[in-house]
């Protein structure tokens, strides 16, 4: 019998534990070699571990289990010959690598309740969640009440309404969105954040877009939206205000001389921020390519770490969800981002005249330590400015051109 351990590998060098959070297949299931058999979160993205080899597998983490880089997960019975059925193959896989197969049933647990009796640790977690020991159901031996139970247990929410379901679940938030988590914290306790504001007329991109988009999809393949618009006004904006584009490393200011732009997305296991490298030598192509791509990996779970990591400036578009106005939160080390929102048709005074025009409203948040009142309010209304007049400032009166690139 040949048995191969397998170990969690390194995602990334500043990483040191990871967490399991789906296992793809099952204890004693034959596995075939660079099949995915597990994902796993690290505090930056979500990854599939495959499998090393073909064999009989044995699961030896549980899904939340937190295991540290370089620990076996699983072990992998190399010799196993790929079973014609399924039937017996997980007791089967169980007796080859050395373990009792798993009984088939279990008694069923006495269902108890405590008559307030706790550990003194229970006692004291229920005493701070002010909850009496004779509500919670306890686990423990002739249904003493753990520590464990205690942690588990919820407050009461009033009296039960006669008709209804007022069902509660407790679930552990993944690796990655505790780290988001932290880190959100972290920025609003850390860095000196102040939230500016402005408005942009959006009729000048919409009046591009009518005109182009065909063409453009044609063309490329992909569409013109307005994310490449935003991109390359960010990128004008902070080569004209370079404080916006650095950041703090102890006593020190780092400045940027190239833009590389992070793309705030949904993911399936939450936030993620892919980025745009160089986005100072795309054009609108290079953009809305540059997103589409990202996009859809964020998506299937397929983000690297690599691709998520040294941005220098970030945007994030809340108004895909109906946002009409925000703060945005700093993605650490950056100092600054900027909070896209919806577009509503509002009245507004042109030539003299009330128009109606689609308006957006836009924020930045930037990191009063490094970022001054001149540089911020600046910035942003140099944005402004490209998003009202792209023709001239973002495509060099050649709108033509501009997006054949």
């Amino acid at each position: 019998m040949s048995v191969l351990e397998m170990k969690v590998p390194s995602p990334g060098e500043s990483i040191t534990e990871v967490e399991i959070a789906t296992w793809l297949v099952e204890d004693g299931d034959y596995v075939e070699k660079d099949q995915p058999i597990a994902e796993v979160d690290s505090d930056k993205a979500t990854l599939e571990l495959p499998a090393e080899e073909s064999g009989i597998i044995t699961l030896k983490a549980e899904e939340g289990d937190a295991v540290a880089v370089g620990e076996v997960v699983c072990l992998i019975d190399t010799s196993a010959a790929k079973p014609e059925g399924s039937a017996e193959s997980s007791e089967q896989s169980q007796v080859a690598v050395g373990e009792e197969p798993k009984a088939k049933s279990e008694e069923p647990k006495k269902d108890t309740y405590a008559t307030g009796t706790a550990s003194p640790a229970a006692k004291k977690v229920l005493a701070e969640k002010g909850i009496d020991t004779n509500a919670v159901k306890g686990t423990g031996k002739d249904g003493r009440i753990t520590k464990e139970d205690a942690v588990k247990a919820v407050p009461s929410m009033g009296t039960q309404p006669a008709n209804g379901t007022r069902g509660t679940e407790r679930k552990k938030m993944s690796m990655l969105r505790r780290k988001v988590a932290e880190r959100l914290v972290a920025v609003k306790s850390e860095t000196a954040m102040l939230t500016t504001f402005n408005e942009v007329n959006m009729q000048p991109i919409f009046d591009l877009r009518s005109q182009y988009k065909e063409d453009f999809k044609a063309k490329h393949g992909v569409g013109l939206g307005f994310m490449s618009f935003f991109t390359l006004a960010v990128v004008r904006a902070l080569k004209m205000y370079p404080d916006v584009n650095s950041m703090i490393d102890g006593d020190f200011q780092i400045k940027h001389d190239f833009q590389d732009i992070s793309i705030a997305v949904s993911g399936p296991k939450g936030l993620m921020v892919p980025v745009i490298r160089n986005a100072e030598n795309l054009s609108f192509r290079g953009v809305e390519s540059e997103v589409k791509r990202l996009a859809i990996r964020a998506r299937d779970g397929q983000i690297t770490i690599d691709e998520m990591t040294g941005g220098t400036f970030t945007i994030t578009n809340g108004g895909v969800f109906g946002s009409m106005l925000s703060t945005p939160i700093i993605n650490p080390p950056q100092s600054g981002i900027l909070g896209m929102h919806n577009i509503v048709n509002r009245p507004m005074a042109v030539a003299g005249n009330v128009v109606i025009q689609p308006i957006m409203y836009v924020a930045l948040s930037y990191d009063h330590r490094i970022v001054d009142g001149r540089e911020s309010v600046g910035f942003l209304v140099a944005v402004k400015e490209a998003l009202e007049n792209p023709v001239e400032l973002l495509m060099n009166n050649n709108p033509t051109g501009a997006l054949e690139m």
